[in-house]
């Protein structure tokens, strides 16, 4: 008989049925259709925990080397410079947590966590909410037909970043940096 996982409802029934001996075991087995070892077995485990499943408490697996202050200090730090790369993230936690871990445990943990590798936007770090507020405003007592445009063909200065990021899922990934403008 192949292999097939009993439900829990139907465990308790036969328990209950032999405990109180209302049913044979023969007719018991008939009914619930699983062989006498597992009976016994389930049976065993009954009187033992009061229970017909056992339950493991997620103790599976490998156990996890980062433990939670760890973790925090991580996410603190992707939260606070999204661009760093894993290697320069697992020598912070050597250096600060005194942790060795390599960088595909790290990328493990941010999956786990909710962050992934997203394009990173760049956000000017010299923009001033209130003075941009302040220029569309001065800007809207002008027509369309008042406004004239000027482009900075010459310009080829860029500031160099990088590109990609990490952010939470469902959030952008941002970075504050310096841009260099023209006059």
């Amino acid at each position: 008989m192949p292999y097939r996982k009993i439900s829990q409802d139907l465990k308790l029934a036969a328990m209950n049925l032999y405990e109180h001996e209302l049913v044979s075991l023969d007719d018991i087995l008939d009914c619930v259709g699983f062989s006498e070892r597992t009976f016994y077995r389930v049976l065993s485990l009954w009187r033992e925990t009061g229970d017909v499943i056992k339950y493991t408490h997620g103790l599976r697996g490998h156990p996890h080397l980062l433990v939670f202050d760890d973790l925090q200090y991580l996410l603190h730090l992707v939260r606070h410079c999204p661009d760093w790369f894993l290697d320069e993230l697992a020598d912070l936690l050597h250096e600060n947590h005194f942790i060795s871990v390599h960088f595909s445990t790290i990328l493990q943990e941010l999956a786990r966590a909710g962050y992934s590798i997203k394009k990173l936007k760049r956000i000017a770090a010299e923009r001033n909410e209130d003075k941009q507020a302040e220029f569309v405003c001065h800007m809207a007592e002008y027509t369309q037909d008042q406004l004239g445009f000027l482009d900075e063909t010459s310009k080829d200065e860029k500031t160099p970043g990088w590109c990609r990021g990490q952010a939470k899922k469902g959030r952008r990934a941002k970075r504050r940096q310096v841009f260099v403008h023209g006059h």
